[in-house]
């Protein structure tokens, strides 16, 4: 309705209205406006007043934000960027092309291209990549009355006014204070009697350990430290949140056999994406050749009974998917913090538990389908049973197991799931398969 609102305003050229109605939405509606009139979207952009475009800015896809900023001049740019918190303006020069880059540390005072270059520097996927540096440090010797006066000066710069870091005149955090502790205390009160204990996090430390920390001790807001302790910023938690949704989706396209990428789907060109798709297919097309070559050299067993081949397809696909429910348990498990390297025993244990009920489960039923359904022989049907059993067996080891070695050889585990386990139990289908059928059909 807002939309077609504004689509009329913009054909009538009724743009002091338009104006007000923009400024009455919140800054991320404005956002999702603009990024549906692409071919307005400077003319609307220009309507905004500064502190707003700024916010309007951070919530812009990296192609529109190109956009605008190929369209406006130096002076405007930096305006916005002024306006952006630090954690929001770095996420903009980590999206944008080198030309971009340039203009804004050219624009930027010495001490804001300092600190804009420390950032850039950072490991990709570290706690010091997420962390923004406005927040409110406090002294521990500073009274309750001194720290507030503090915070109502310095709060508005701050990304949260809700907790202050206690540092000493090294800069080393030694405790954070809440502004609920403040309120209920005494004016007189030192901060360093009403502190309580930080927990932090090292700027090199990978992001999912801040993930973990957020999660664990539900926090809103995480102090980062460098190697001797000192505060250099803060993580906060919408930074957490884009943070696990682009695991996520790494996770995802992993386990779907694809190179992760960070652009959204229908702004990717097919050539990217075929890619990224690329090379996991021919990596998985060349380990199927070991399961092909187990059939071509077991294809007498093949041709003296056509049910076998019939059967193999079922067997495939049944050890496929039952490897690939665990590989997925285990994975989402390892990723909450709830597995461990240290637990493949227990995993061992209980994935084979699992295995054995489903296995006879499956197998009797199988037996009973390929006995009174298709009439196959009862030897037969052993045959494939029996398979099955193992099979299922076989494969819930492999699903449980390969995720933590993968962990263990510092490799995503995410790429152990899905189509990588289905391909090496296929293996392992076709091999149990045709050492039974020549054990018990004398084949």
């Amino acid at each position: 309705m807002i939309t077609l609102e504004i689509k009329k305003l913009l054909e009538n050229k009724n743009y002091i209205q338009l104006k007000t109605l923009l400024h009455e939405m919140t800054p991320v509606d404005v956002a999702e406006i603009l990024e549906n009139n692409k071919t307005n979207i400077l003319i609307l952009f220009r309507m905004l007043k500064k502190e707003f475009a700024a916010e309007v800015f951070s919530y812009l896809s990296s192609d529109e934000q190109i956009q605008i900023v190929d369209a406006i001049s130096d002076k405007n740019l930096q305006e916005i960027l002024d306006e952006l918190f630090f954690d929001d303006m770095i996420d903009f020069i980590e999206e944008m092309p080198s030309t971009i880059v340039k203009r804004v540390l050219k624009n930027s005072t010495n001490k804001n291209r300092i600190l804009i270059n420390q950032f850039l520097s950072y490991p990709k996927d570290s706690a010091g990549s997420l962390m923004t540096t406005e927040y409110l440090a406090v002294k521990k010797e500073w009274s309750v009355k001194e720290t507030l006066s503090y915070i109502r000066t310095h709060g508005s710069h701050s990304e949260t006014v809700e907790t202050s870091y206690v540092i000493n005149e090294k800069k080393e955090l030694i405790g954070i204070v809440t502004l609920k502790s403040l309120l209920f205390s005494k004016d007189s009160d030192q901060i360093i009697n009403i502190m309580d204990d930080a927990i932090s996090v090292n700027t090199l430390a990978d992001r999912e350990i801040s993930i973990e920390l957020f999660k664990k001790y539900d926090f809103l807001v995480l102090p980062v430290v460098d190697n001797e302790n000192k505060l250099l910023g803060i993580i906060t938690i919408d930074d957490v949140i884009d943070a696990i949704e682009e695991e996520n989706t790494e996770d995802f396209q992993k386990m779907a056999a694809m190179t992760p990428s960070k652009e959204e789907y229908l702004d990717s060109s097919v050539f990217s994406l075929a890619k990224n798709r690329l090379l996991w297919l021919l990596v998985l097309m060349v380990s199927a050749t070991f399961t092909g070559s187990i059939i071509s050299k077991y294809e007498d067993v093949l041709q003296s009974m056509v049910i076998l081949a019939a059967s193999i397809p079922m067997l495939m696909d049944t050890g496929g998917n039952a490897g690939s429910q665990s590989s997925t348990l285990i994975i989402r498990g390892m990723a909450l913090g709830e597995i461990e390297i240290k637990d493949y025993l227990l995993v061992v244990w209980k994935e084979f538990r699992v295995s054995l009920i489903v296995g006879i489960g499956l197998g009797s039923l199988n037996f009973l389908r390929m006995v009174y359904l298709i009439k196959a022989s009862i030897h037969v049907s052993l045959v494939v049973s029996i398979t099955l059993f193992f099979t299922i067996i076989a494969a819930k080891l492999v699903g449980g197991l390969l995720p933590l070695g993968a962990k263990k050889l510092n490799l995503d585990p995410a790429i152990m799931a899905g189509p990588l386990v289905t391909t090496v139990v296929d293996a392992l289908a076709l091999f149990i398969y045709f050492y039974l059928a020549k054990l018990i059909l004398h084949l």
